[in-house]
């Protein structure tokens, strides 16, 4: 296959293209930051990737590279828990992705041939957050925020199907990883001054990034995948349970809880995505049959870590 894919450079974009590329794919990385690329994704490394450079929110002539491809992988979008969310910085997180998502789209529709398939991201704060609720893909959206920009976002995704397209969304959960979130999660326990954050009530549903690959590639590769899928693991848990197993696999206390307060004095609104949370099951992805290698956290942690 010929893929195309936006934020290629990013935790799981760049782990999407190794795994791609050793399986022979061609892949045409769309990029801002061209030489950031090249260093990623060497060409004596990557013979069969090509770096694209374009303009997210713009029309352009990279739209017409799409043409070429079978399958489209639309992952760029400005990091949501990084900053304080200024009202700048939420107009940049939505624009980032319902803008950039419709130029996607716009050049999907206006190529010739088109690609068969768009395979686009969204995350599970489109349900909200609760501490009793469980959510699953026909769960309706919650009414926050983070909600308010997925649906921003599927709504332009799924303007794709007036072209018959395929589409598939996948809502990712927190994906666990060298990096990311747990990346933050990783210094304090190995000063020892490790702890659930918050209440540790709060529920945290996770995935881990191979297996976010592994759900892309079969999204890519299966005609029959069509659809919202929840792209987290089958058992997620809550905060507190988070920070023990993260303790146990380190071999590191867990007692030191981190306030809420403190949070919210680094993150501001963005401190929602880790103190409020939301328990989402997989149903939809289960039944396709994809096999999870990391179905527990302790599996996934320890893995990471070791």
């Amino acid at each position: 296959m010929k893929v195309a894919i936006t934020g290629a450079t990013g935790f799981v974009g760049s782990l999407l293209v190794q795994r791609l590329h050793g399986k022979g794919h061609q892949i045409v990385v769309l990029t801002r930051n061209t030489a950031f690329a090249q260093k990623v994704f060497p060409s004596e490394a990557f013979a069969n990737v090509e770096i694209v450079p374009y303009t997210p929110n713009a029309s352009g002539s990279w739209q017409s590279v799409i043409a070429s491809c079978d399958g489209v992988v639309n992952l760029a979008g400005e990091p949501i828990g990084e900053g304080r969310w200024t009202p700048e910085r939420k107009q940049e997180i939505l624009n980032s992705r319902k803008l950039g998502t419709q130029k996607i789209v716009e050049a999907i529709t206006n190529a010739n041939p088109k690609p068969t398939v768009l395979i686009n991201a969204s995350a599970i704060g489109y349900y909200g957050t609760s501490e009793t609720a469980t959510f699953d893909e026909t769960s309706l959206s919650g009414n926050d925020f983070l909600a308010q920009v997925c649906q921003a976002w599927e709504a332009e995704a799924r303007k794709v199907k007036d072209a018959s397209v395929r589409l598939v969304i996948l809502r990712f959960g927190v994906i666990l990883g060298n990096g990311g979130a747990l990346g933050k999660m990783i210094p304090p326990f190995k000063l020892f001054a490790g702890g659930p954050i918050g209440s540790g009530r709060q529920w945290f549903s996770w995935i881990h990034v191979d297996d976010v690959v592994n759900l892309i590639i079969q999204a890519l590769t299966k005609p029959e995948i069509e659809g919202v899928y929840n792209a987290t693991a089958p058992n997620p848990v809550r905060m507190a349970d988070l920070s023990q197993t993260l303790g146990q696999v380190m071999n590191r206390p867990s007692w030191l809880p981190v306030p809420g307060f403190a949070i919210e004095a680094l993150l501001g609104d963005g401190a929602i995505v880790v103190l409020e949370g939301q328990q989402v099951l997989p149903k939809r992805t289960v039944e396709t049959g994809f096999e999870y290698k990391y179905p527990n956290l302790q599996s996934a942690l320890r893995q990471i870590l070791n």
